[in-house]
């Protein structure tokens, strides 16, 4: 079955969720949560991207983000790798924390689709049992929820309120907008929700949405991705920039490997894939037939 890739694109917004490999968990104590998030905002300084909701239970964790440069796939390898390595590294663990890639759900920020998705996200402690019937939705620590009643000073700078209070007819982030949401969520935890649009499938939004999503990437995609998806992988950028790059010289692949390993040609065609993609030395160094990763690192570093 070929890989479900990702659909990116500027200002694209998505629910990511992903659970701890084998369903154990990925949060021990308070202090891995507040890592988490420490993290959480790091990648959003690196990327750009703005949080609309997340809610972090024991084995999985979820989140509502918008992408204004298109670079989910980038963001999301840094976020959790280095939360990984974080958790390990404070636990003395090592190995994989989380069970394989992340679903991300591509979400219609228009016509109240993002404000279910987001409502989804805030309920989770009420459909796991968390809260006992008589406690408030904000005594739930670990949610987005309790942020959106704090004032905007007293909030993460990359947690994006206005859309959520907007799509609820909320047209100011004051105590009388703040508290006036507070008081439809408590009542919407008491409603009968329907949530599997959300939890299947890989787009919610209107027919609108879907066929302009399918339009942007290829209907031609066939039985690639779950049938419908497609976009340019970060691979497949990157061998499409390496066959430009061969092609420019005349090359072949087979004429790398007649090249020395620290051939300036190759050395350059590495700079450009490290500056214009993600992917990592170990596969420049194979593509390029460069040796070691760290190998070709080093050039690439004393020939700038």
């Amino acid at each position: 079955m070929a890989r479900q890739l990702r659909v990116q694109y500027p200002g694209a917004i998505y629910h990511v969720m992903n659970r701890g490999n084998r369903r154990e968990p990925i949060f021990l104590d308070e202090r891995d949560r507040e890592l988490f998030l420490e993290t959480l905002g790091e990648a959003c300084a690196k990327t750009d991207c703005q949080v609309h909701a997340w809610c972090l239970l024991r084995n999985h964790f979820h989140l509502v983000i918008e992408t204004p440069k298109a670079n989910l796939v980038a963001g999301m390898k840094w976020f959790l790798g280095t939360y990984t390595s974080r958790f390990n590294r404070r636990h003395k663990l090592f190995g994989h924390l989380f069970s394989g890639r992340y679903k991300a759900l591509m979400v219609d920020g228009r016509n109240g689709y993002l404000k279910t998705v987001c409502d989804y996200v805030h309920l989770n402690p009420v459909r796991a049992k968390l809260l006992k019937p008589q406690a408030r939705l904000s005594d739930y620590r670990w949610s987005s929820y309790g942020e959106y009643l704090k004032a905007g000073g007293k909030r993460p700078a990359w947690l994006r309120v206005d859309r959520l209070l907007g799509q609820w007819g909320i047209p100011k982030d004051s105590v009388a907008g703040r508290a006036r949401f507070e008081e439809a969520m408590e009542s919407r935890r008491t409603e009968a929700l329907d949530f599997k649009p959300i939890r299947r499938g890989w787009c919610y939004g209107s027919p609108e949405f879907r066929q302009e999503l399918l339009a942007a990437v290829g209907e031609s995609c066939g039985s690639q991705v779950r049938g419908e998806e497609r976009r340019e992988s970060d691979e497949a950028k990157a061998e499409r920039l390496l066959r430009e790059e061969l092609e420019r010289r005349h090359w072949s692949v087979a004429d790398l490997s007649q090249c020395r390993k620290g051939d300036s040609e190759k050395v350059a065609i590495a700079r450009r894939l490290r500056t214009e993609t993600t992917m990592s030395w170990k596969w420049i160094a194979q593509n390029l037939i460069m040796g070691s990763a760290q190998y070709a690192a080093n050039c690439v570093q004393q020939n700038k």
